[in-house]
């Protein structure tokens, strides 16, 4: 079910890299009559591609909350695929410009809502001792989901048919949305929105279900099943009690939940801050700087992707034991330091011949992904998933996504014209942000480690609920027995 729905996290990094490779693509620009070379309205229309894809993606992550607590997260996402499969038409039978930025930004929107929800669901239907790993393979499917654009990318620049280079690539986009669409038939629905709904039997079965393999016996089942859906009801109870209190802006006003808010907004931020996404959206661009063409840029980003795949594997296996601060801590650190020695071989050799050192500044850009993937990819959604609870949920998350696409627009917005202006001194904003992230992050941000959803909430401060919880039968919801509750 985790790596099912995680097709949609596929989505998201096909449809983000795409345009990585087909900004590499000179077809593409003299179909729309576009000189690369042309300065202003160049650049104009590359950072366009961006900023609408990144605009589109920051109102889809707001517009989650409403879809996902109304409709449920399964009809979110089916509601998601439908808007990915339109996008991803309109872009591939774009006839003019603007055609096709209107695609871009309704692609955006899409993988907004996606990007959103995926983690979501996963947090809530994988057990604590995984969870780490379950919802780590929406950064390891994300990070794949690029690689293979970039492939296709590779593999379209030897089409004889120049046409048909970036409309093959573009209509890709639309395979994993179709395939979520229809695998989504056989997905549950979540437990805790089903609980929230008071649909409590349902939530039972499926809760049941997910035991099936960890008993042999049928009592033994129901009895963690039972216990479970207690934890969950009772959890559930306190968290009404708290929105009935606090009223419709508790994540701002109540001061436990206003943290997990800052410090889901602060690590979508320090993500973005490394300059990922800068790197990765112009990256046939900065092998052009470095004196690389033809195929050859096309084929390292490529192999750049597919290295990033391996190293979000790598941190799926590691992060329930490192822990997610100390591992989003090395990675800010990491990755700063792979992007000061990135600038230095920018200013040093950029539109030099010399092979030593622009070999070096591939070298340090496969440096940089390696701290991002293993460190910071998967682990960011983990985290920000799983701080917030069960009713504040996809609205937390979506705050906190939102954030992330605005950092996104601001930078990779900024980009082109920053990188013709001040050149290797852009990366200085990539260095210095990071460094002092990682500081306030190590210090200040709770450790979830190994703790279910629910127990999650007693590190930031909420009503302790969890530890002791009697099991009472799906259809009496009104009997829960919460004990060490305290008052915050």
């Amino acid at each position: 079910m985790v790596f099912v729905v995680a097709l949609g996290s596929f989505t998201f990094g096909f449809n983000n890299s795409v345009i990585g490779s087909v900004l590499g693509l000179k077809s593409f620009f003299d179909y729309f009559d576009i000189d690369q070379n042309g300065g202003g309205r160049a650049d104009s229309i590359i950072g366009a591609t961006s900023g609408l894809f990144a605009g589109g993606g920051a109102l889809g992550s707001l517009a989650l909350a409403p879809l996902a607590n109304r409709a449920g997260r399964i009809r979110a996402i089916q509601v998601t695929c439908i808007i990915c499969i339109i996008a991803g038409i309109i872009q591939a039978a774009s006839v003019h410009i603007i055609m096709f930025l209107i695609g871009r930004f309704l692609s955006g929107l899409g993988v907004g809502l996606m990007v959103t929800l995926v983690p979501i669901y996963q947090s809530e239907i994988s057990p604590a001792e995984s969870r780490g790993k379950m919802v780590g393979s929406h950064g390891t499917l994300i990070v794949t989901g690029y690689a293979f654009a970039a492939w296709t990318g590779f593999g379209c620049f030897y089409s004889p048919n120049p046409e048909f280079q970036w409309r093959f690539e573009l209509s890709a986009q639309v395979i994993a949305p179709c395939l979520l669409l229809v695998g989504s038939l056989w997905l549950p629905e979540s437990p805790r929105w089903l609980v929230e709904q008071n649909r409590h039997t349902e939530a039972l079965e499926i809760l049941s279900s997910f035991h099936s393999s960890d008993y042999q016996d049928e009592v033994g089942r129901e009895d963690k099943a039972q216990l479970e859906l207690s934890q969950i009801r009772a959890q559930l109870v306190a968290d009404r009690e708290i929105a009935q209190s606090a009223g419709r802006w508790a994540l701002v006003t109540k001061p436990s939940y206003r943290k997990r808010l800052i410090a889901g907004c602060i690590t979508q931020f320090l993500s973005q801050s490394t300059g990922v996404l800068v790197i990765n959206n112009y990256q046939v661009m900065l092998y052009n700087s470095l004196g690389l063409y033809e195929s050859l840029p096309l084929l390292l980003y490529a192999a750049y992707l597919t290295w990033a795949a391996g190293m979000n594997y790598i941190s799926a296996l590691i992060i329930d034991r490192v822990g997610r601060v100390r591992l989003m801590t090395i990675g800010l650190l990491g990755g700063a330091a792979a992007v000061i020695c990135e600038a230095a071989m920018v200013a040093k050799f950029s539109g030099t011949s010399n092979k030593v050192g622009n070999g070096f500044g591939v070298a340090f850009l496969f440096l940089f992904v390696t701290f991002y993937g293993v460190c910071l990819d998967a682990t960011t959604w983990v985290y920000c998933a799983e701080i917030f609870p069960t009713h504040t949920r996809s609205r937390g998350m979506g705050i906190s996504i939102f954030t992330q696409f605005c950092t996104t627009l601001v930078f990779t917005q900024a980009a082109p014209m920053a990188f013709n202006t001040i050149g290797w001194r852009y990366y200085l904003v990539f260095i210095i942000i990071p460094v002092l992230g990682a500081v306030v992050m190590f210090f200040t941000f709770p450790e979830t480690k190994g703790l279910s959803l629910e127990d999650i909430s007693m590190v930031f401060g909420d009503e302790q609920i969890g530890m002791e919880v009697t099991p009472e039968p799906a259809d009496r919801p009104e009997k829960l027995s919460v004990c060490d509750k305290e008052s915050v």
